[in-house]
């Protein structure tokens, strides 16, 4: 029985050029630690993307959150401590004060066509509606392009960000580790994603995804536009649970 809808953001709900916004993000923080370091700004971009990547590994066996693993690799590599207090209220400025307003120019952040309904539709239909963005950033982060996207926290039951997360997508221990914290297995949840490779878990655990966008995943139980999903679901639902 299906008892919660798990929303991907970046370009499901949210239309914007991620590759655009990581970078300007990346940028910025960058530039704070290497004026509060003297450390080189390309040495510390380097460093967040080897960590981002060593976040998203599929071999990971440690039992850090996301957020950990990530700080102690930038540490590694920079000699720059993010977890010190200092320097944690310095990103933490910068993520509540200045990341709210990247969304323009190149990154072009706006919500997607639909997406309001379909959130609604979820609750109309009385499941569970949560927030499973790939949880590589903070909570700050996010909530930055929840906003974009004119949504906030509370509209949804649970967010996953870099804090609260030990696995990314597409692995199948981000999406039981999230489910679970809802209390339900993945079969109990359907997931809605646009990427055709991190919104389908691997391996299986049970989770179903609906797709949006133009292609035809072989895996998805739907697939179609956003503005489409509203109507759809309640039959969506029907034949998950059938």
């Amino acid at each position: 029985m299906i008892e919660a809808v798990l929303f991907d953001m970046d370009d499901t709900l949210l239309s914007l050029n991620l590759t655009a916004f990581l970078s300007r993000y990346v940028n910025g923080v960058s530039g704070l630690l290497a004026r509060a370091s003297g450390k080189p700004r390309v040495n510390i971009m380097s460093a967040y993307a080897r960590a981002w990547l060593a976040a998203e590994g599929e071999k990971r066996r440690d039992h850090l959150t996301n957020a950990q693993l990530i700080n102690s690799i930038i540490y590694k590599q920079t000699k720059i401590p993010l977890d010190d207090p200092v320097i944690a209220d310095m990103i933490s400025y910068y993520e509540e004060n200045y990341v709210p307003h990247l969304g323009g120019g190149m990154v072009r952040a706006e919500p997607k066509k639909g997406a309001h309904e379909a959130v609604q539709a979820v609750y109309d239909l009385g499941l569970t509606c949560a927030l499973a963005t790939n949880p590589v950033v903070s909570a700050a982060c996010d909530r930055a392009r929840m906003g974009w996207a004119g949504f906030v926290e509370s509209d949804f039951a649970l967010v996953s960000c870099a804090e609260n997360s030990t696995r990314t997508k597409p692995w199948a221990g981000y999406y039981e580790e999230f489910c679970g914290k809802l209390g339900l297995s993945p079969s109990e949840c359907l997931m809605v994603g646009n990427d055709a490779k991190r919104d389908f878990a691997h391996p299986d655990c049970g989770l179903r995804t609906i797709y949006i966008g133009h292609a035809r995943p072989s895996r998805a139980i739907w697939s179609g536009h956003m503005e489409d999903l509203a109507e759809a679901l309640p039959r969506i639902i029907d034949e998950a649970n059938a």
